[in-house]
């Protein structure tokens, strides 16, 4: 009988470890299925994302590195609506978000400033509003961000002028207000990438309010 007690503390631990949330998923698995939940799926390019599944790395359209972390999803042109949520700042080591044209509204979450591997975001085709994020100035080793043809609103975030590596910045076809910044990488992007907004010009320092015309 001695032993008893030990094995029903033997026992209580090995339930407790099968219960545990960590070892039948993890927190990116969780956030991408917290995505999946917001979409509407016409054609079925989720049907494998299994959130009983250890890791999401055996799920289509999305890439892993050698230690499991997700760092691409790619579900561009995939025919999905419905909008994003604050999840998406949970891919901690994600490198490329690309959602561009499919049918995606709401407004562009500011936990994406959270993704600070990020290098390429394309949410271009979709019908995102609402303002451009601040928080996208956290963005360091950001060089592609394309936001063209939505129906985003508002100025163009002047901390985004602090994005060092930003090579290419794409806008146009939006409803943005104000003026353009002129300093850092934006002094290489052409007017192309601003084109058919409401913006009032490149920004005058000192001459006009940065928001001038919104």
């Amino acid at each position: 009988m001695a032993s008893f007690p030990l094995s029903l503390v033997s026992f209580s631990l090995t339930f407790l470890f099968f219960l545990s949330p960590a070892l039948s998923t993890n927190s990116e698995g969780n956030a991408l299925h917290a995505l999946r939940s917001r979409f509407n799926d016409a054609t079925n390019v989720l049907q494998s994302w299994d959130p009983t599944l250890v890791n999401p790395c055996t799920w289509f359209h999305v890439t892993c590195d050698a230690n499991n972390h997700v760092i691409r999803l790619d579900l561009g042109n995939s025919n999905i609506s419905g909008s994003l949520g604050p999840e998406l700042g949970q891919l901690k080591h994600l490198e490329y978000l690309e959602l561009y044209r499919n049918d995606i509204g709401g407004k562009i979450p500011k936990e994406l400033g959270n993704l600070k591997n990020l290098v390429s975001m394309d949410l271009y085709g979709n019908r995102f509003e609402g303002k451009i994020p601040k928080s996208f100035s956290k963005l360091k080793s950001l060089r592609f961000l394309r936001l063209n043809n939505n129906k985003l609103s508002g100025s163009i975030p002047r901390e985004l002028t602090g994005l060092s590596n930003l090579k290419v910045f794409d806008v146009s076809n939006n409803d943005l207000c104000g003026t353009i910044p002129v300093d850092g990488p934006f002094s290489t992007f052409s007017m192309e990438s601003f084109e058919n907004n409401r913006l009032s010009g490149p920004e005058l320092q000192g001459l006009v309010p940065y928001d001038f015309g919104c």
